[in-house]
Parts: C-alpha cells; structure tokens; sequence
C-alpha cells in the first residue's frame, strides 16, 4: 500500500513523447488562443457599441464571448509556457488555484447556455411580457447571481478535491489541471468529493440540459405551429446558432466525461475540443447565423480600417 502524501507540486506531462512536434503543438495552441480571444473581443466590441444590439439576446452573447476568453485564458497560456520554456512543473496552489477558475468558468457556460434557451423561449413562446420579463435590471441580477454562484460553487468544489488524501504519483498526462486527473493522484474518493460531484452533474448539467430541451420543445411546437415557410424559416433562424453551440458542447463533454481512465490520448483531444476549440468557434457560429452581428462587424471593420465615420442605427 502505498503512503498517504501531500502533493506540493505537480510534473505536467501533455503530449509526453511528442518532442519532435512540439513546435507544431505550440503553433496550434497560439493560433487557437488569439483566433478565440480576438473574434471573442470582437463580438463583445460590437455589442458594446451598437445601441441596437442592447437588447437582452445580445447581452448573453456577449457574455458568452467573455466565458470563452476566460475559458482559453485559464489553460493556454500556462500550457505555452511550460511547451516553449521546458519547466512542467507546477505547484500545487498554481493547479488548485487554475482548477477553481476553470470550474467556474464551466458553471457559468453552463447554466448561460440554458438562459440563452430560455430568453428565445420567451421571445417566441410568450413574445407581449418578453421585455417584462427579461429587463435591463432583471438581466443583470441574473448574470450577477450567475458569476457569484459560479465563485462559491468552485470553492465548495476544490475543497472537496483538496480533502482527499494524495498517494498516487505527482504525473498529470493533460494539459491543465482538470477534476479527472486530479482524482488519478488521490488514494480514495472522499464522501465529500461524491456528493459534491453528484450534485454538481444534477444541477450544474442535467437540469439545465433537460430546461433547454423544453425550452426547444415549446419553441418547435410554436413553430410548427405558424402559417408560412418564411415565418417559419425567420423564427428558427434565430435560435439555429444556439442550436449549434450547445449540441457541440453537451456532445463534447458527454464523449469526455464517458472517456475510460485509461484513454489519456482521447482525454486531451477532447478536453481541447472543449475547452479551447469550441469556445473559438462559438463567436464565429454567431457571426455566420446572425445578420444583425454581421452588419455591425462590417461597420466596425470599415471604421477601423478605413477610418470611416459609418453611421449606426440610433445616432444622427
């Protein structure tokens, strides 16, 4: 049996035995994290700035951008300096401390995704209380609630994973410090640490889950419920993008979390897709899908480089 240990450091090991491909590796994980950062920044420019994008659809898209920022933010960066200086070693308040933001930046994806579902739902299904409903200040009750519940949630659940006894060796094979690998080094799973963890996939992922797929439910009957194609085809339209994001988020972290222990190869290509590339591509599905973000990306493009002075919708 071996002895109970405190862990002061972490040895990262991503990508172990890929030495001739780390240039590429290093390449791959900038380009993704200034792609992600700078469309994400974009978006959120363009909302700030646009007066008829100050409406509540946008502001948790705006939202979105910025979860996906911290979302890179948390990982990349330490991962390219431990891909370009050599040093994998990582302490343990340095991995506890990145375990925290990044489960606090998952929640509020998380539970977002559900109130973008529902804002449509409430738009479409029940369109006279909508601005009732979902006002300025209600909005920003939500997305305060929403930040401080994350916070102390990631409290609750890195002290669930720091009360388990270390035992096991210090090697993490993943690219960040995530719940998975930090359960590899312990001898035994707390009680804590199960009930924590239950509560968490109940709350945190199944029950906004099964909201938004009745959020969608009600939605499609609305729309099978119109008279013509184009109304049919406009109404969709606006929900689409989301449609998107959250299939290609569930299906990501479901695959991931369904991963055997053993699997470390599928368990970094996953987590990359979940935590970096989906949070690059969000941005951009709602460019592509929304025209009023376009046009008000083109404008701000035209401004920017051609130092144009392009009118927007409520200025004279």
């Amino acid at each position: 049996m071996k002895n109970e240990t405190s862990i002061t450091y972490f040895f990262m090991l991503p990508f172990s035995g890929e030495t001739r491909s780390k240039p590429f590796i290093t390449a791959f994980f900038f380009l993704i994290y200034v792609v992600g950062v700078l469309i994400n920044s974009s978006i959120i420019t363009v909302i700030c700035l646009e007066v008829q994008l100050h409406k509540p659809m946008y502001l948790f898209i705006c939202h979105l951008s910025i979860v996906d920022i911290f979302y890179t933010s948390v990982t990349v960066p330490k991962l390219l300096n431990m891909l370009l200086s050599g040093n994998h070693i990582v302490s343990s308040a340095q991995c506890y401390t990145q375990l925290y933001f990044f489960s606090a930046v998952t929640m509020v994806e998380e539970i977002l995704l559900f109130i973008m579902a529902y804002d449509r739902y409430v738009a479409i299904c029940d369109p006279l209380h909508y601005h009732q409903i979902l006002s300025y200040r209600n909005c920003s009750m939500i997305i305060f609630g929403l930040w401080t519940v994350a916070f102390l949630n990631s409290v609750v659940y890195v002290t669930s994973i720091l009360n388990m006894s270390s035992c096991h060796s210090n090697v993490i094979h993943q690219f960040f410090c995530d719940p998975k690998s930090l359960t590899k080094t312990n001898c035994k799973t707390s009680q804590l640490f199960i009930v924590v963890t239950f509560f968490e996939i109940l709350i945190l992922a199944f029950i906004p889950f099964v909201c938004t797929f009745i959020s969608y439910f009600q939605i499609f009957s609305v729309i099978s419920k119109m008279k013509t194609k184009e109304s049919r085809k406009k109404v969709f339209s606006t929900c689409s993008s989301h449609i998107t994001i959250i299939t290609m988020y569930y299906v990501a972290g479901v695959i991931g979390y369904l991963i055997p222990p053993y699997s470390e190869v599928l368990d970094i290509i996953f987590d990359t897709v979940y935590s970096n590339i989906i949070p690059m591509l969000n941005p951009i599905i709602y460019s592509l899908q929304n025209s009023n973000i376009q046009s008000a990306l083109m404008r701000l493009i035209r401004e920017m480089c051609f130092l144009e002075k392009v009118s927007r919708p409520g200025y004279k």
